[in-house]
């Protein structure tokens, strides 16, 4: 996903020369063309992020469209002070990226593991979360952010699904991959492809199911989440990431909103703990019971 961010963004700024982007001391051997071909549109501002926060807040008072990125939590909790008094408070065009959602950075251990930050961020108001799960969304989000009339949030995966779709990016509109009646696989993110690979799984066990990408979190799709609870057999929703506060949490805020009670509802994320060991992104999933194999058994045993 990286890399497709990284191509976008260089779509952009040959066309733009009010993108600036700012990193915390990353992107070696990823960000020198970028570098090279736009020198004044580019700063490494070292290992200071809630300094970097604070340069993209005066930058954007200026007109700049500004990025900041670094891995999982480091442009995100590290500063959230700053995002939330400098850049929301302000309504600033502002793009956090964090390169690592999730398990990304295993062997790295739980300080770069990001498992609240969608809970976190979602709750400042009027920012833009988005986790996306492939590379064509992945670019297509960071397009749309850069465009987006305040502060955006995008968070990168290492994991990517290898799946296309016809329909249009757009915030705050859900990409239905699969459709079916029997239950829905909502996931968000990277771990749409074991959602996928869950599905398939399913089918061989006579359980047709339906999978939708859940890739802005906020503002969510509510319509599509109310129309998934009143047609479909139930709503698994998926994620890499605490349950607290997340895709789940935001899935249930909006039916108990709506006084609608899906006919089965299961979260399926990290169970409010920290990822306390180490190991790939696909070791740890597996681990805490968030791979594919996990979550078909995990819905045939809620439909038994």
């Amino acid at each position: 996903m990286r890399d497709a961010f990284l191509e976008k963004l260089t779509e952009l700024a040959s066309n733009d020369k009010e993108i600036v982007l700012l990193t915390g001391d990353l992107g070696f051997n990823v960000f020198e063309d970028f570098e090279s071909r736009f020198p004044g549109q580019y700063f490494n501002v070292g290992v200071a992020e809630q300094n970097m926060t604070g340069l993209a807040a005066g930058l954007a008072l200026k007109g700049k469209k500004v990025i900041t990125y670094s891995i999982a939590n480091f442009p995100t909790l590290r500063c959230l002070e700053q995002i939330r008094n400098d850049a929301c408070y302000h309504d600033l065009n502002i793009t956090i990226v964090a390169s690592g959602g999730g398990f990304s950075y295993g062997s790295l251990g739980m300080s770069h593991h990001a498992t609240e930050d969608l809970a976190i961020l979602r709750a400042l108001p009027d920012i833009c979360v988005v986790a996306p799960a492939t590379n064509w969304e992945a670019g297509e989000a960071t397009k749309a952010l850069i465009n987006y009339d305040g502060v955006g949030y995008l968070r990168l995966d290492k994991t990517v699904a290898d799946e296309t779709s016809d329909s249009s990016f757009i915030l705050g509109k859900a990409i239905t991959y699969k459709k079916a009646e029997d239950v829905t696989l909502l996931s968000s993110g990277g771990i749409l492809r074991d959602a996928l690979q869950a599905k398939k799984l399913l089918q061989d066990s006579g359980i047709d199911a339906g999978v939708v990408n859940m890739h802005t979190i906020k503002p969510i799709d509510k319509n599509l989440i109310i129309s998934l609870a009143n047609n479909t057999g139930g709503i698994i929703t998926i994620e890499e990431h605490n349950l607290d506060g997340g895709l789940g949490s935001t899935v249930a805020e909006v039916c108990m909103d709506a006084g609608i009670k899906p006919k089965v509802f299961l979260r399926i994320g990290l169970e409010n703990k920290y990822s306390s060991i180490v190991g790939s992104q696909n070791f740890l999933k597996k681990y805490y019971q968030m791979d594919a194999e996990n979550i078909a058994n995990r819905v045939k045993n809620l439909l038994s």
